[in-house]
């Protein structure tokens, strides 16, 4: 039995060994080195050395002025000099942007590398010709500039300047698994067929370097499941070309796999590819995904894994006060526990490809993402423009083809003028070539145009209670848009509000277009549209307009201009708003129990209703010191009607039982005399 014992042991540390010399090997064989930090910038291209700073890259030269109506839209130069890093020798070195805004043009030591036109996608150049061992100069001169050539066109939301996003120099073998292929990882695994108990992968790699000249090159790709074990490896013959970029086809079946099962179980595979010469292995990448399957059927809604999923989710621009697009890891990760702590399980990343890291986050945490193209409002019928639409579809897809979160590609969203069928259908096309196992997707805010019924499935910005009628008329507006075929998804529905404003009693909606936004009014709209989107089954999903505040430049209301308050967070992330406790009383699995209106503490009405949103039980209201007995609530709503307040200082507090734990939420108001 010792024996055993020790056998076991010495099998186990060889594997542990050996699977620390691959990540070694790994390490030495391609690298990494971050650009981002200390960049030199002026506003034109046209250098002034008294107008020369020093900024942080990532940065946007909107930071500032982003929230106003007149933000410079216009040009930025940036320069970093750097010298030749040591482990370059026989090696190929490549610049990789992931994204500057919204057009760049980048030279290294005066040679044009080229354009990129995009604000939102990465790109990548070969730059090992032009290397110097030291003191190597990167010019890219970036600019905002509304362009007819480039989407997105219009939008409420301000595009802000500059390299936003990390820059990087990879390092790789002389042949490897390509970066080139739009700036994607050169590994796209298609999940072909997955079901409960197999799963039949395809996998593309995508290599370049001497590959018609060398005749003993192989792919091995092993694939370990979410617990780390090895499960099965596929090893092609040798790779034969007649030209230096080839793409090599694996298919692995696997039995009874460990599937991504969206917040519940969001587990992934890893696939570890090595390009070997003989027997050396000479390139090595690590991609992961989770495996799944979905469907939308349009009377049951949204199924995961052959079980009803309904995506409570939220939408959610990038941007932040004082940074702009330019956030960072940190930031991204407080927006995740923010839509982690509400409980949603989806999210729509509007209008345009957000942050690689933040399509991670998603897998990990598991919560399914709706992904889009800047296609807004109205586009031109120019050709340039079609080409980088198809260009920005095409990055988007290839870039992000592995992210297991991802169920859909959004076309467009709100498309108001002229006649786009034609380019609709041509994008939806694409899509399908490039991406076959994913649905293709659209928000539209006006019924009955042509290119409403050409994705897959379809869905509507709808906005009752804010900008027409009452929030209740959700109900016929959704069944309006019922679609037998293809269901029905509310994209977009919420109502502005300030923290700052309040009213005591809400008898009617504010004007949207004022500057009088109540915080409580909002909820109101919630309130209302969502118990319409819960009562039908065929609603395959619904995303709240907005996480979160954002900047946009041209607006003109609520307390702070430039601004779209839709928000049930504050822009700063500091501060949730009602509706942000409403949601989360519904869809949390954690204790909730929330005073509404607590930041209306100046109160000139005696009598008042006091509302709680709560998951709890056993609620029971005290208003100085006074009991009143709990009732039962609506979608986690609570309401006590017309409770007296008294001259000066009153306390309210309200308590509840979650797990056999009592919690307490409590404030004070001030009735004037």
């Amino acid at each position: 039995m010792l024996k055993y014992r020790l056998s076991l042991f010495l099998f186990t540390f060889l594997i542990i060994q050996s699977s620390a010399l691959i990540i070694q090997s790994s390490a030495q064989l391609r690298d990494r080195i971050s650009l981002s930090g200390e960049w030199q910038f002026f506003k034109g291209d046209t250098e002034i050395s008294s107008q020369v700073e020093h900024v942080t890259v990532p940065h946007s030269w909107n930071a500032q002025d982003g929230t106003t109506a007149d933000y410079y839209r216009g040009k930025g130069t940036y320069r970093y000099n750097f010298d030749l890093p040591k482990n370059t020798k026989k090696k190929r070195v490549f610049l990789r942007f992931e994204a500057v805004s919204q057009e760049a043009d980048v030279f290294l030591n005066g040679q044009y590398l080229g354009n990129h036109k995009g604000a939102f996608n990465a790109f990548c150049f070969e730059i090992t010709p032009y290397l110097k061992k030291k003191d190597n100069e990167l010019i890219v001169k970036a600019n905002n500039i509304l362009n007819p050539d480039i989407a997105p066109l219009s939008g409420d939301f301000t595009i802000f300047g500059g390299i936003y996003r990390p820059v990087s120099l990879l390092i790789l073998p002389q042949t490897c698994i390509t970066p080139l292929d739009y700036a994607s990882s050169g590994i796209y695994i298609k999940q072909t067929e997955i079901q409960d108990h197999k799963a039949t992968i395809d996998i593309t790699t995508k290599i370049d370097g001497d590959i018609s000249g060398n005749k003993k090159l192989r792919l091995r790709t092993s694939v370990f499941d979410p617990t780390g074990k090895l499960v099965t490896t596929s090893e092609n013959e040798e790779i034969r070309a007649s030209e230096n970029t080839v793409a090599i086809d694996q298919r692995i079946y696997l039995d009874n796999p460990i599937l991504w099962n969206g917040k519940a179980a969001p587990n992934q595979y890893r696939f570890f590819c090595e390009l070997l010469q003989g027997k050396k292995v000479i390139d090595t990448l690590s991609v992961y995904t989770g495996l799944r399957y979905f469907k939308v059927d349009p009377q049951k809604g949204f199924f995961l894994n052959g079980k009803s999923y309904q995506i409570r989710g939220v939408n959610r621009h990038q941007d932040r006060p004082g940074k702009g697009w330019a956030i960072s890891e940190k930031d991204h990760q407080e927006d995740m526990q923010l839509i982690k702590e509400i409980g949603a399980n989806g999210v729509r990343l509007a209008h345009y490809p957000h942050s690689d890291y933040f399509y991670s986050l998603c897998d990990k945490e598991g919560l399914l993402v709706w992904a889009e193209i800047p296609f807004i409002e109205n586009g031109t019928e120019s050709i340039a423009f079609e080409e980088n639409l198809k260009q920005q579809l095409t990055e988007l897809i290839r870039q992000n083809f592995n992210h297991p979160s991802i169920f859909c590609w959004s076309l467009f969203n709100e498309l108001a003028k002229g006649n786009p069928e034609k380019l609709v259908a041509e994008l939806n096309d694409l899509a399908h070539k490039e991406d076959p196992t994913r649905l293709t997707v659209a928000a539209a805010n006006i019924e009955g145009r042509p290119e409403n019924t050409i994705t897959d499935i379809m869905a509507f910005n709808t906005y009752p209670g804010w900008y027409w009628a009452e929030p209740e008329t959700m109900g016929a507006s959704i069944d309006w848009k019922k679609d037998e075929k293809r269901g029905v998804c509310i994209s977009e529905y919420g109502a502005g509000a300030s923290i700052k404003h309040h009213q005591q009693r809400m008898k009617k909606a504010p004007k949207c277009e004022g500057d009088f936004h109540p915080e409580e009014w909002q909820a109101i709209v919630h309130e209302g549209n969502y118990k319409e989107i819960d009562k039908r089954d065929f609603v395959w999903g619904s995303f709240v307009w907005n996480m979160f505040d954002f900047a946009s430049g041209g607006r003109k209301e609520g307390d702070t201009y430039g601004m779209n308050d839709k928000g049930l967070v504050t822009y700063d992330r500091k501060t949730p708003k009602d509706a942000f406790y409403f949601y989360k009383a519904n869809w949390s699995e954690k204790p909730v129990l929330h005073i509404t209106s607590k930041r209306h503490i100046e109160r000139t009405e005696p009598e008042t209703d006091i509302k709680i949103y709560s998951n709890c039980s056993d609620i029971t209201l005290y208003v100085n010191g006074m009991k009143y007995a709990g009732n039962s609530g609506d979608h986690n709503i609570f309401i006590w009607k017309n409770i007296r307040l008294q001259p000066g200082k009153n306390k309210i507090r309200v308590t509840g039982t979650f797990d056999k734990e009592t919690i307490t939420d409590q404030c004070e108001w001030i009735l004037k005399n």
